[in-house]
């Protein structure tokens, strides 16, 4: 048995989902937007509040591009010093999709603030969107956070439509993994319904989405954030146009009732133990045309 694999989370985990619309290129407004959702997580005992896709601007590039010093952040921000206090104030985690800027760069991320209100971590997207890669830039750093026994994996949208990248997480240690997301109705909507389920039972893990609603930029959003059980089963689904404030409750032994059952995980990692070798076999087909 692989040990890190058998170490689960004892107690539940409580997260909220803040599926709500920004207003594009203010981000006082989306603050003040953010600070009443962490507020209502906080009252109702939440342990960790993810908020949607470059939520702090709303998704236009193109308002990131006229003005990178306006319409990015960089780290411990002035500009989201109030969330930073909303966390300490309500012992909440939470996760802040906003564009990043290091040095040159520029970033799709996650802030990561802590229940003391400390900036800890920022997850940057690993899987550009072809809309996305002439203006961010990405790398291949992932992000697990520890709360109460839990970890919890970083993804930011397209990243859950590579099985790749949450099997990595989940074979080290990720019990739950958590996408800041824009989908759009749609294929948008499609595909939000597809991967996380399926990211879900690939790793017998819980997984989460946050997702806008409303127009931002070019899209129109199509909400329904969702937080999904370790088989795959949907167990929270948002509202197609409405802003509200979605809470899940987590419970461990579901974990480990899918995994006693659903072997994926484990034989992944002997499976990625064995060479790997790939046979071509071509042929003909050998019948007449109207057969």
């Amino acid at each position: 048995m692989n040990t890190q694999l058998d170490v689960l989370p004892t107690a539940k985990l409580r997260i909220a989902l803040a599926q709500c619309s920004a207003v594009d290129g203010d981000i006082q407004e989306n603050v003040n937007r953010a600070y009443e959702m962490i507020e209502e997580a906080g009252e109702k005992r939440a342990d960790l509040i993810m908020f949607p896709e470059k939520f702090l601007t709303g998704y236009v590039p193109e308002i990131v591009q006229s003005n990178l010093s306006d319409n990015t952040l960089c780290i411990n921000d002035v500009r989201i010093e109030k969330l930073r206090q909303a966390c300490k104030t309500y012992g909440i985690w939470a996760i802040i999709g906003t564009p990043v800027r290091r040095g040159e760069e520029v970033y799709i991320s996650s802030i990561i603030i802590d229940s003391h209100g400390n900036e800890v971590g920022v997850y940057d997207k690993s899987h550009l969107f072809q809309t996305e890669k002439s203006m961010f830039s990405t790398n291949n750093e992932q992000v697990i956070i520890d709360i109460k026994g839990w970890n919890i994996g970083m993804a930011i949208c397209y990243d859950a439509g590579f099985p790749e990248h949450s099997r990595r997480l989940a074979q080290h240690g990720c019990h739950l993994y958590m996408g800041s997301s824009l989908f759009s109705k749609g294929m948008g909507y499609k595909e939000s319904r597809v991967w996380f389920p399926a990211r879900a039972l690939d790793n017998t893990i819980f997984t989460a989405m946050c997702n806008h609603v409303g127009r931002t930029g070019v899209w129109d959003t199509c909400g329904h954030s969702g937080v999904w059980n370790p088989l795959g089963d949907i167990i929270v689904d948002g509202s197609p146009d409405q802003a509200e404030l979605l809470i899940a409750d987590l419970d461990p032994a579901l974990l480990k009732q899918a995994r006693d059952g659903e072997m994926m995980l484990a034989d992944s990692l002997e499976l990625d133990q064995q060479p790997y070798s790939l046979q071509t076999i071509k042929g003909e087909l050998d019948r007449d045309a109207d057969t």
